[in-house]
C-alpha cells in the first residue's frame, strides 16, 4: 500500500509469485468486479518518522510481532513504512511526490504515468510497485494489480500492506480459499493489522467450517 496510499498484502509465494497460481482465480468467466465501491487497502500513516538506512528491518519486523499491544505495533510500523518508502534518487522522490498529488486531485491516469517513471528509473524501488498495484485495484484493473503486487513481494516477501491487498483481490473475485491463505500470511507477518483477523475468521467458517 507513506503519503497516504493504500497498499496490498499476502504471501503464499506458489499463489502471489506465480502467475500460474494467480492467472486461474481471474480467468474464470473474468468474474465481474463488484459494484465500483470507495476501495480502501491497508496504507502507510500520514506521518511518518525520519527512517534510518541502516535501521535493520529484520529488527523491526521482530519488533512488530513482538509489540504488546497496538499502539507499540503502529510505532514500529510506522518506521518500516518510513524505510520503505526512501529512495536515494531525487528524481524518483520528485516524481513519487507528483504522483500523490496526481492522486489528490483524482487524475489517476497521471499518477500511474508518473509512477511507470518511477519504475522505469528504480525498478528496485518497492513503493512504487506497491502504489501502482493501489491504483490499479482503485480501477478494478486486478490483472494489472496483481502483477505488481508479485514484484513487491519478490523484493519485500514480508510486505504486509501487499499481502493484505493480494487477499483483498482474492476476496473480491470469489477465491476465498486463496483469501485466507493471503490474510494468514499477512496476520504472520503483522499480527496487529485493522479489520483482517475479522475477516480471517469469518472466512475460515466459510472455508474450513466452524469446529464441532
Amino acid at each position: 500500500m507513506a503519503v497516504r496510499f493504500p497498499h496490498l498484502r499476502t504471501l503464499c509465494l506458489a499463489l502471489v509469485l506465480g502467475t500460474a497460481g494467480l492467472a486461474p482465480a481471474l480467468a474464470q468467466d473474468d468474474p465481474a468486479p463488484p459494484a465500483k465501491q470507495q476501495k480502501k487497502l491497508p496504507e502507510a500513516p500520514a506521518k511518518l518518522p525520519k527512517a534510518e538506512r541502516t535501521k535493520n528491518l529484520d529488527f523491526l519486523f521482530g519488533a512488530l510481532k513482538a509489540a504488546p499491544d497496538d499502539a507499540s505495533a503502529k510505532h514500529v510500523e510506522a518506521r518500516i513504512w518510513a524505510i520503505w518508502l526512501q529512495t536515494p534518487s531525487d528524481t524518483a522522490a520528485l516524481l513519487m511526490a507528483r504522483a500523490k498529488a496526481a492522486v489528490d486531485a483524482q487524475k489517476i491516469e497521471v499518477a500511474i504515468k508518473l509512477l511507470d517513471s518511477v519504475i522505469k528509473l528504480r525498478p528496485d524501488y518497492i513503493e512504487a510497485w506497491n502504489r501502482r498495484a493501489t491504483l490499479y485495484y482503485m480501477q478494478n484493473d486486478y490483472a494489472r494489480s496483481l502483477s505488481d503486487i508479485r514484484e513487491v513481494l519478490i523484493r519485500e516477501p514480508r510486505h504486509f500492506g501487499a499481502l493484505a491487498g493480494l487477499g483483498m483481490i482474492m476476496q473480491d473475485v470469489g477465491d476465498e480459499k486463496r483469501a485466507l491463505e493471503a490474510y494468514r500470511k499477512a496476520l504472520a507477518v503483522n499480527p496487529h493489522l485493522e479489520k483482517i483477523p475479522d475477516q480471517v475468521k469469518a472466512l475460515t467458517e466459510k472455508v474450513e467450517g466452524r469446529d464441532i
